[in-house]
């Protein structure tokens, strides 16, 4: 299914996540990984997949932290058809649609989001 990545905020209940796609790639010629999550627009690189991995998840998690900060998440999610899962996506839920290009590959990335009620 990918990878889950819980939310560190102390006020983070246990049943409310949400879906996104991060697409890993390597231009041509250049060594490094990158990674771009498709619905925040956020991205990432680093010297290795594991390193970039972890890089987009604590970029996603600070994307998604500030919207709840800022009272920007409902409407945000709205515009970019962001669903809310009350339990973790099952791996029949995940389809993924996006044309890929040569050394790229993606990737669901469930994420626990904080205070949603």
């Amino acid at each position: 299914m990918g990878f889950l990545r819980r939310a560190r905020d102390k006020r983070t209940r246990p049943h409310s996540f949400v879906l996104l796609t991060v697409i890993f790639y390597k231009e041509e010629g250049d060594e490094r990984w990158q990674a771009e999550c498709r619905e925040l627009g956020t991205a990432s690189y680093g010297d290795t997949f594991e390193d970039t991995r972890e890089r987009i998840a604590e970029a996603i998690e600070l994307h998604l932290n500030t919207l709840e900060e800022v009272g920007e998440r409902e409407r945000f999610f709205k515009e970019r058809k962001i669903k809310i899962h009350a339990l973790p996506p099952s791996s029949k839920e995940i389809a993924i649609k996006v044309p890929l290009k040569p050394n790229t590959f993606v990737q669901p990335f469930v994420q626990q989001l904080a205070g949603v009620h």
